[in-house]
C-alpha cells in the first residue's frame, strides 16, 4: 500500500516539475481605454486613459514607469542633444528640436493619476514618469490605472507631429503615455532619443473627437463607421452629416502592443476587400504626385500578402492601413506611416518593407533596443524576397536576381572594411554612429538570415522561419528564442554561429588554396580557412563537357549538415566534417584533374566572404606543379 501511495505521489510531482520546466515564460497584459479630445487650432489634445494592468510576472511590483514620448521634442532634450552630438546626425533631426518655439514643441503633462482609485506620487523625468504606487502590485494581480492628461503635439520631425514636409496635418505615433514593458530583465524605461520601440501586449479601445472637416486612419478598426463614412461604411449605407463641429472616431484593436493614427482634411480614402477578410485602407492625398501611383498600390499589396502569408506566416488582423505622414516609413500594429510623393518603384518599396514589420515587429515583438536586428534586419530579409517576386510577376520593373540578399552582403563586407563596424549585441542607444546602428540593425541583421538559409539549405530554413512566426507571434523572442527554433527544425547545433555572428565583428574568408593532381585518376583541393568565423563549405566541380559534382563539408560544432537532396539540382555529397579549429581542408577526388574545368566555393554565391577572388579555380589559368602531361 504504502509503495503505491509513494509511486503515485512521485508521479505528480514528477508530473508538475516536468510542466514547470517546460512553459516557464510570461509576459505582462495591458487593456487600454482612451478618450481623446483634440484642439486643431492649438495643436493641443485632452485625454482620459484607463489603463488595466496585468502583472503575470512571478515580482512583485513597488512602481512603474510610463513612456512621455512627446517631451524630447523640446529644446535640450536627451533627444536634442544627442542628435547634434553624432558625428552623423539623423539628417531629419540634426539641429531641429534645439530651435522649436513654444507653440512648436511638444510635451505631455500629468493632471492625475490613481491605481486602484488611489492617487498615485509620480514625477516627470523627461520622457519618462516615474511613478511611486500606493501600494505593491502582487504576481499574478490585475490593477486599473487612471490618468487624465493633455499634450501638445510638436512640428514633426521624427515619426510624430504635424504638418510634415508632404502637407499631411497629424502624424500620430508614440502620442500617449505608454506604460513600459516590464519582463524577465526587469523594466526597460529607456529615455527616447530617437531609436525605436517595445511596448506590453493588449487591446485599445481609443476614442478620438475631432473636427469634422479631419479623415482619419489608424491601428486597429473602426467600430462606428456607419456614423463617420468617408468610405468606411458598408457602401449600401448613406451616413447623415454630424450634429455640430466635431466627430468621434471609434478605434479597437486587439492583441497588439501599440496604437498609431493619423489626421488630414485633404486625404482620399481607398480601400480593397480581399477574399480572405483582410480589408487594406489606404488614406492619401491625392495630387499630381500621387495618384497613379496609390491607384495602383492596392493591387500590388494585396499581391504581396499572398506572398507573405504563405512564405512568412499567416497575418491575423482583419485590417491593414497604409496612411501617408510621417518622415519616411515607420511601422505600426495594424498600420504604418509612409511619405507619399515617389516614384513607383520607391512607393512600392517602402510599403513592402513597413508592412513586413508587420511580422517582425508588429507580431514578432522583440525588444528593438537589444535586438533591431531581429526586427529591421528580417524585415530587409523578408523585403529583399518580396520585391523579387513582384519582379518575377512583372509587377516591379526589373529582372528578378538569384541572390536577392547579395547586395546586403556586399554593404556589411564593405562597411566592416570602414572599421566602423559595432557588434549586433550593442544597445541601439549606445552606437557610436547613426551609421553603425543602421548597418548593424538592417544590414547584418540581413545577412544574418542569409548566412542560415547559406547552412541550412533553402528549404529547411523556409519551414524554420514559418516554424519561428507560429511559436512565437504575439510574444516576446529573444535571439536565443530564434536560435532554438533553427536548431529545432534543422536538428543542428547553431549556437556558435550565434556567438560569432551577434557578440562579435569577425568575418569569413575561405579561398582555394591548392589544387594539384595527385596521380593519374585523383586530384587533391586544399581549402584554407584565412578568416577569423568558421562556416560550412559548399564546393562546386564542373568537369569538361558540362557536368557538375557537388560537395558539402559541415563544421564539427554542427553536429550534422544541412540535408542533402532539399535544395533542388544535383544533390550534394557530405564530406567529412571540418574542425572548427583547423586551418586547412583537404579534398580528395576521384577524377582526373585535366577533365576538370572549374572549381568554386560557395558556388550560390550565398557565402558572406569577405575576400571572394580567391574562391575560384579555372583548368590552365594557373598552373600548379609542373606535371608531366598526364596520359591515359
Amino acid at each position: 500500500m504504502f509503495k503505491i501511495l509513494f509511486s503515485g505521489f512521485l508521479a505528480i510531482l514528477l508530473s508538475a516539475s516536468t510542466a514547470s520546466a517546460q512553459d516557464c515564460y510570461w509576459q505582462q497584459r495591458v487593456e487600454y481605454s482612451m478618450n481623446i479630445d483634440v484642439d486643431n487650432v492649438k495643436h493641443q489634445y485632452s485625454g482620459e486613459q484607463s489603463l488595466r494592468y496585468f502583472n503575470n510576472s512571478p515580482d512583485t511590483l513597488n512602481q512603474v514607469f510610463y513612456h512621455l514620448y512627446f517631451n524630447a521634442f523640446q529644446p535640450g532634450s536627451a533627444m536634442d542633444l544627442r542628435n547634434r552630438q553624432l558625428p552623423d546626425s539623423d539628417p531629419r533631426v540634426k539641429d531641429r528640436i534645439n530651435k522649436l518655439k513654444e507653440n512648436e514643441s511638444g510635451w505631455h503633462r500629468i493632471s492625475g493619476l490613481t491605481m486602484d482609485g488611489t492617487p498615485c506620487q509620480f514625477e516627470v523625468n523627461e520622457t519618462v514618469l516615474e511613478v511611486t504606487l500606493p501600494r505593491p502590485i502582487p504576481p499574478h494581480s490585475v490593477v486599473t490605472f487612471d490618468m487624465d492628461f493633455k499634450a501638445q503635439i510638436p512640428i514633426q520631425i521624427r515619426r510624430s507631429g504635424r504638418d510634415n514636409k508632404e502637407g499631411i496635418a497629424y502624424s500620430m505615433t508614440q502620442w500617449y503615455p505608454k506604460i513600459c514593458e516590464y519582463d524577465e530583465q526587469g523594466w526597460h524605461a529607456n529615455p527616447y532619443i530617437g531609436r525605436e520601440f517595445y511596448g506590453v501586449w493588449g487591446d485599445f479601445q481609443v476614442n478620438i473627437t475631432i473636427d469634422k472637416s479631419f479623415v482619419l486612419g489608424a491601428s486597429g478598426m473602426l467600430t462606428n463607421p456607419q456614423e463617420i463614412g468617408l468610405g468606411y461604411e458598408a457602401e449600401e449605407t448613406s451616413v447623415a452629416p454630424p450634429a455640430d463641429g466635431k466627430l468621434t472616431w471609434k478605434w479597437e484593436a486587439n492583441n497588439v502592443h501599440d496604437f498609431a493614427w493619423t489626421a488630414d482634411p485633404d486625404y482620399t480614402h481607398t480601400k480593397l476587400e480581399r477574399p480572405d477578410g483582410l480589408t487594406l485602407h489606404f488614406l492619401y492625398q491625392k495630387n499630381e504626385k500621387t495618384k497613379d501611383n496609390w491607384e495602383l498600390l492596392p493591387g500590388i499589396m494585396s499581391r504581396v500578402f499572398d506572398f507573405a502569408n504563405q512564405h512568412f506566416g499567416q497575418y491575423p488582423y482583419k485590417s491593414y492601413a497604409f496612411l501617408q505622414g510621417g518622415d519616411g516609413g515607420m511601422e505600426y500594429p495594424m498600420a504604418t506611416l509612409i511619405t507619399g510623393e515617389r516614384p513607383l518603384n520607391s512607393l512600392v518599396g517602402v510599403s513592402v518593407h513597413e508592412l513586413m514589420h508587420a511580422w517582425y515587429y508588429g507580431l514578432l515583438g522583440t525588444n528593438e533596443s537589444l535586438y533591431a536586428w531581429m526586427d529591421e534586419g528580417f524585415t530587409e530579409y523578408a523585403s529583399a524576397e518580396i520585391e523579387n517576386f513582384l519582379k518575377r510577376e512583372k509587377l516591379l520593373p526589373g529582372e528578378p536576381e538569384e541572390n536577392p540578399h547579395l547586395d546586403a552582403i556586399k554593404g556589411l563586407l564593405n562597411f566592416h572594411q570602414s572599421g566602423r563596424e559595432e557588434p549586433l549585441s550593442m544597445h541601439s542607444d549606445h552606437f557610436s554612429t547613426n551609421a553603425a546602428y543602421s548597418v548593424a540593425s538592417y544590414v547584418k541583421g540581413h545577412v544574418f538570415l542569409s548566412q542560415l538559409e547559406y547552412i541550412l539549405g533553402k528549404p529547411v530554413f523556409e519551414k524554420a522561419l514559418l516554424r519561428y512566426f507560429n511559436t512565437w507571434k504575439f510574444r516576446h523572442p529573444t535571439h536565443n528564442d530564434f536560435i532554438r527554433v533553427m536548431e529545432k527544425e534543422s536538428r543542428l547545433e547553431l549556437d556558435w554561429f550565434k556567438e560569432y555572428f551577434v557578440y562579435t565583428t569577425k568575418t569569413i574568408d575561405y579561398g582555394l588554396k591548392n589544387v594539384r593532381r595527385v596521380n593519374r585518376k585523383q586530384t587533391e583541393i586544399t581549402i584554407s580557412n584565412f578568416g577569423e568565423m568558421p562556416m560550412p563549405v559548399d564546393i562546386e566541380v564542373r568537369l569538361k563537357g558540362g557536368k557538375t559534382l557537388q560537395y558539402t563539408i559541415p563544421l564539427d560544432v554542427m553536429r550534422g549538415s544541412k540535408r542533402i537532396g532539399e535544395e533542388g539540382g544535383n544533390p550534394a555529397q557530405v564530406l567529412p566534417d571540418w574542425r572548427w579549429i583547423q586551418t586547412d581542408y583537404d579534398v580528395l577526388l576521384d577524377i582526373k584533374t585535366k577533365n576538370i574545368e572549374e572549381i568554386r566555393i560557395d558556388p550560390s554565391s550565398r557565402l558572406a566572404d569577405i575576400n571572394p577572388a580567391d574562391n575560384q579555380w579555372i583548368q590552365g589559368a594557373d598552373e600548379q606543379d609542373g606535371d608531366e602531361e598526364e596520359k591515359d
